[in-house]
């Protein structure tokens, strides 16, 4: 990382109210995000985050390192669910065109999203 990258980080905890939120606003009402019965019989054993809802808040940290500027592109993996209750730390790294994008779980530090974003508008 260069010496004149920029970083902001925020620890977030979701409620599954959060999740019943963000599946009413965009639509998105899979059951893996909002119905706790059905959730429990998959593999992640309970009800995960939307991608998007992760992404929202990393989206958030871009525009208070670089007020105005906007993204041109993403590209975000989910190595790793997102459950509601477990705090997350969310880091974004500004690089002069680029954002380095990671949620993380605290308690162990498990990626649960990776990703970049191509930025313009903004001057490092």
């Amino acid at each position: 990382m260069s010496e004149a990258a920029r970083s902001i980080f925020e620890t977030r905890s979701f409620t599954q109210s959060d999740f019943d939120q963000f599946a009413l606003m965009s639509g998105d009402d899979n059951p893996i995000h909002v119905d706790p019965t059905f959730s429990a019989r998959t593999r992640f054993g309970r009800t995960v985050a939307h991608g998007m809802l992760l992404f929202t808040v990393l989206r958030g940290l871009v525009a208070r390192l670089a007020p105005g500027a906007y993204l041109t592109s993403q590209e975000l993996t989910f190595p790793a669910p997102t459950y509601a209750g477990d705090p997350m730390c969310f880091l974004v790294r500004l690089h002069a065109c680029e954002a380095e994008m990671e949620v993380s779980r605290v308690c162990d530090g498990l990626v649960t999203c990776i990703g970049k974003a191509a930025v313009r508008g903004t001057q490092t």
